[in-house]
């Protein structure tokens, strides 16, 4: 079993080298301005005393007032994890940055989060719909879907 880290210092040292993300610890997570998620990613996965070499899961919860990207992160050599989120304000027209270059396991994940709730994944290679067909009207997971 992995060790959590610290929301409260992963957040103040990731404000000293990421001003842009404005990390905030938030209970066990961390969460970040949702433009600036691929360099955060980069920077939890590349320094190496962090080192979150695995990407475990993404998912995404809808807050009625915006929706939440969570991702939760491993680093197998230092055995600890961490929860990221990322907040998109629009509803309408929500999306983030994509982190299949970091992790090739993001692929199906984000494309399970764009089918089911909508959000775009900017720079993913080929985000479709996985789980429900091309005509499909909506996103089901979200709250407001009338199916």
């Amino acid at each position: 079993m992995t060790a959590p880290l610290a929301s409260s210092e992963i957040a103040q040292r990731m404000g000293k080298e990421l001003l842009q993300a404005a990390p905030r610890a938030e209970g066990d997570a961390v969460v970040v301005e949702s433009g600036s998620i691929l360099e955060v990613a980069r920077f939890l996965r590349e320094t190496p005393d962090l080192d979150f070499d695995f990407l475990v899961s993404i998912t995404a919860v809808d807050r009625w007032d915006y929706l939440e990207v969570v991702y939760r992160l491993v680093s197998r050599g230092h055995n600890h994890s961490l929860v990221v989120k990322a907040r998109c304000g629009d509803r309408d027209n929500a999306g983030l940055p994509s982190v299949v270059e970091l992790w090739r396991g993001a692929d199906f994940q984000e494309r399970e989060v764009f089918d089911l709730m909508g959000i775009r994944f900017e720079g993913h290679p080929k985000l479709k719909r996985i789980l429900t067909w091309d005509g499909f009207e909506g996103h089901p997971l979200r709250k407001d879907f009338l199916g």
